[in-house]
């Protein structure tokens, strides 16, 4: 099939058409990310740029079969400031409903997916009536070690993946343990203190029941602990034990402030690229085409590969 991807990033979705086994004929990607481009165009040379997805409306396009895209979120997220379709990056949706609207004139089969992340009532229902569709809700922590909710609208029936049962530490490069903790001046902004008063935790997360409702679930994070530096001093952010889920991961991933993981009962550090790479099922290494900085940014923004593959074997014909 001909593939249209908005907002394409490090082409996440390239890679989960490849885990589906969905043959493509010609991939065509709109972003604006240098380093996730660079990245893309490293293991997929053959992707067609389009560029900045405001000038569509010179793009010379043949049929398109599917439209996949994420579309930014940064307005709808509550850790944000919510400013919705007031946001200019989450007023874009409408630029995907243009492009959408259009193409279905020329393709009125056209099968298209969009992904966005957890929002107020409101907001949600502006989008399903905009595309006609509800959305499922699912979490990523069925096929990954990580908790990451989100919503996926498809014309086509979505149903919940099977639950893996996949662990943080059954994604923990022990390889990287080994070089931390060598207790050396340039190692000790990795190798913390654990302090251990607080508790293990469980959390509630968000399951989705297809296209027919939604329920909840409980998830563990597992926490144990919360992270103190080699003085001692505490920090806000939470130490997660092994033997639970990674929490989303965010465009802040390297960053010290960023949930780390427990080494063993006393000492911590932040997780690497690669670790984050398997937390969103890519394939190892995928992004090592950037800097660090680079990497934790654009899984932080990429997609759940094994997510978006269950989803595209949901298309008649796959």
């Amino acid at each position: 099939m001909n593939v249209l991807s908005l907002f394409d990033g490090m082409s996440c979705g390239r890679l989960a058409l490849e885990r589906a086994n969905i043959p493509v004929t010609k991939y065509y990607a709109s972003e604006i990310d240098k380093w996730a481009t660079k990245v893309s165009d490293a293991n997929y040379p053959d992707i067609i740029r389009l560029g900045d997805i405001n000038d569509w409306k010179k793009w010379d396009l043949p049929k398109i079969d599917l439209i996949i895209a994420g579309s930014p979120c940064q307005g709808f997220s509550f850790a944000g400031k919510q400013l919705a379709f007031d946001d200019p990056r989450s007023a874009l949706f409408f630029t995907f409903l243009d492009i959408l609207n259009t193409i279905k004139a020329y393709n009125p089969d056209v099968k298209f997916m969009l992904e966005n992340v957890r929002m107020k009532k409101e907001h949600l229902d502006v989008i399903s009536d905009k595309l006609n569709v509800k959305p499922a809700m699912i979490n990523s922590a069925l096929v990954s070690a990580q908790n990451r909710v989100r919503y996926y609208w498809c014309n086509w029936n979505v149903e919940q993946p099977d639950d893996k049962g996949i662990l943080l530490k059954d994604i923990i490069d022990d390889s990287e343990n080994e070089s931390i903790v060598k207790d050396t001046d340039r190692n000790k902004r990795h190798y913390r203190n654990l302090d251990q008063k607080s508790l293990t935790c469980t959390a509630t997360m968000y399951k989705g029941a297809g296209n027919n409702g939604m329920t909840l679930i409980p998830k563990k994070c597992n926490q144990v602990g919360i992270a103190s530096d080699i003085k001692g001093n505490e920090s806000i952010k939470r130490i997660y034990g092994t033997d639970g889920k990674s929490p989303c991961l965010t465009t802040m991933g390297g960053g010290h402030r960023e949930p780390k993981i427990a080494m063993d009962k006393t000492q911590y550090r932040k997780l690497t690229p690669l670790e984050c790479e398997r937390l969103q099922t890519v394939p190892d290494n995928y992004t090592n085409h950037v800097s660090n900085t680079q990497r934790y940014k654009m899984l932080g923004n990429g997609w759940t590969v094994d997510v978006i593959a269950h989803i595209l074997r949901g298309i008649n014909g796959y």
